[in-house]
């Protein structure tokens, strides 16, 4: 099963240089930055942003129609009759009252659908590449080494449409080709923004797509020194970056990456990402129009645990919708599901890369005995070793003995509590790392994640029910606490579910490049493994991506 770290709220609390805790505000230790984000500056210009749709014929452009009535444009396109601006109110009207303009749509944000998590496991292959029977295709013996001849996605051009990479993780420098980023506006598609990294998801979702064999970064001890390795290892990724550090993107910013991706001449888009509420008309169009020139596009159904498909994935004529299971075939409990569900492909749990030492593998010491520790999403790498204080549940004067020149903290973290609120209270007293126990067993699937990116944290780890009360045993001794970066992580979501599909939809056009993309889809839903109720089951759609089976389907065609 898994846990969630969104535990509530508690106060700040403080202390002064020098000085135990005494509760007061004003006692805070001089200089601690709990939590701090770099400055940054508000606009407010009462504008909105909308996608405004004119009626086809118009003769007058429709950019310059915008910028006659006020109007900011932010994007043009091609395929469908549309442009992105923001507008105020007045200049809506007025657009609104025009002959030439059919609609004027709110430029809604979508975000990603991955929840991060970090565990430990496996080797070069992965469970979920297993469950998928990726090796099956290209390394039929198993021997680590890829079979020649093997289809593994060469010719085929995926472009993934997300947060952008890490284009210095070991796993990508191959098969990258090309990007563009829609965020910052120029051609390095990286995960960052001003210095400030995201937290990896298009670096995740292309590893599990592209990932190389014998490439690998700084691993889990519990890994293979080679890393991992995607589905197709032989594709060109194509990279544009539409969702920003914090993992949102607007409808025009996406629709502004999947003209690019159709311009670099895609066979594939990937879309791990998506929105609750229908994308609107030129949304609609846009992904019609892609999928009619011949592109196969991929979405995530979502995670929202709902019977109904997010968008884009909700546009199903177009889109093949993805779900996710667990790695013993069960539908994960967040998938969303309902009519118009293709497949599913393992998205719990899963294994990839992320940013380069944007995870950390925790270590806790104490007088020579270690304990197992889980990570904390943006916790920072380091180590600290001081006296370890007991802070109750991270309250306001809770650090008894603790002083503001650093300790690490042990705080219980209680059902109803904020994680992030309750680092930024022990920071506030003087902590330097923290010990956070939860009421949850080391075997079970959970993850904890402090606010971010780009704030200004501790180095903070977790300890079950198994180990806590042991720690706490340890009250008043010297801890040391060692956050060593890594470049992987395990990740849930449909996010990890949809490159799984797409990397198989890789490997089957690639043996056979004269197919259409509706010919690929048809043969990963004909060969699917059956699950649920069987065909179009509205949980599994036509069941779980088999590569293999898709492939030895495809020779029997003429």
């Amino acid at each position: 099963m898994r846990r969630w770290a969104h535990l509530g709220l508690l106060a700040l609390v403080a202390c002064s240089n020098g000085k135990e805790v005494t509760g007061q505000e004003n006692d805070a230790c001089e200089g601690v930055e709990a939590g701090a984000l770099p400055p940054k500056v508000q606009v407010s210009d009462g504008r909105e942003a909308v996608l405004v749709r004119y009626r086809s014929g118009t003769r007058v452009s429709a950019a310059s129609m915008v910028q006659r009535m006020g109007g900011q444009v932010t994007a043009q396109y091609r395929f469908v009759p549309a442009v992105a601006a923001r507008v105020t109110p007045e200049e809506r009207a007025r657009l609104a009252a025009h002959p030439d303009v059919e609609s004027i749509e709110p430029d809604l944000e979508v975000h990603a659908l991955g929840l991060p998590v970090m565990a430990g496991s496996v080797d070069e292959y992965t469970d979920a590449l297993r469950l998928v029977q990726a090796p099956k295709v290209w390394d039929a013996n198993e021997d680590g080494v890829i079979d020649p001849g093997a289809p593994i996605g060469a010719g085929i051009k995926v472009c993934i449409i997300d947060s952008g990479i890490d284009r210095r993780h070991p796993e990508l420098l191959i098969p990258y080709a090309a990007g563009h980023d829609f965020v910052d506006d120029d051609d390095d598609p990286s995960d960052e923004t001003n210095g400030v990294r995201g937290i990896g998801h298009g670096t995740h979702v292309a590893g599990i797509i592209a990932a190389q064999l014998a490439s690998g970064g700084t691993t889990w001890p519990t890994m293979s020194r080679g890393g991992m390795v995607g589905v197709a290892p032989g594709v060109e990724l194509l990279i544009a970056r539409v969702l920003n550090v914090h993992e949102s993107a607007s409808i025009s910013t996406v629709l502004s990456g999947l003209e690019w991706c159709r311009a670099q001449g895609a066979h594939i888009a990937s879309l791990s990402l998506g929105s609750s509420l229908d994308m609107g008309r030129t949304a609609h169009d846009a992904f019609k129009a892609a999928s009619d020139a011949g592109m196969l596009i991929v979405a995530a159904s979502g995670n929202d645990s709902a019977a109904r498909l997010s968008y884009p994935a909700a546009y199903y004529e177009y889109v093949l919708a993805v779900g996710a299971v667990d790695m013993q075939e069960q539908v994960a409990d967040f998938s969303n599901g309902g009519t118009g569900l293709s497949l599913v492909a393992p998205g719990v749990d899963v294994l990839s890369s992320i940013s380069v030492q944007g995870a950390t593998d925790p270590r806790l010491d104490v007088e020579g005995q270690q304990y197992t520790a889980r990570s904390i999403l943006f916790s920072p790498v380091g180590e600290y070793t001081g006296e370890l204080i007991d802070c109750g549940q991270g309250g306001i004067g809770a650090c008894k003995g603790g002083t503001c020149d650093g300790f690490v903290a042990y705080v219980r973290l209680s059902q109803g509590a904020s994680l992030t609120l309750v680092e930024q209270n022990v920071m506030k007293q003087g902590a330097k790392a923290i010990v956070f126990g939860i009421d949850s067993s080391e075997n079970e699937s959970w993850y904890m994640s402090l606010d971010g990116p780009g704030r200004k944290w501790v180095p903070s780890l977790a300890v079950g029910r198994e180990s806590r009360a042991a720690v706490l045993k340890n009250v008043g001794k010297r801890v040391h606490v060692n956050l060593r970066g890594v470049d992987y992580a395990w990740f849930p979501g449909t996010s990890m579910a949809t490159p799984h599909v797409t990397g198989a939809a890789a490997l089957v056009w690639s043996a056979r490049p004269s197919l259409t993309a509706s010919e690929v889809r048809t043969l990963l839903e004909s060969t699917a493994k059956k699950l649920g109720t069987g065909d179009g089951d509205s949980r599994y759609g036509h069941g779980l991506v088999q590569a293999k089976a898709a492939l030895d389907a495809l020779q029997q065609m003429p």
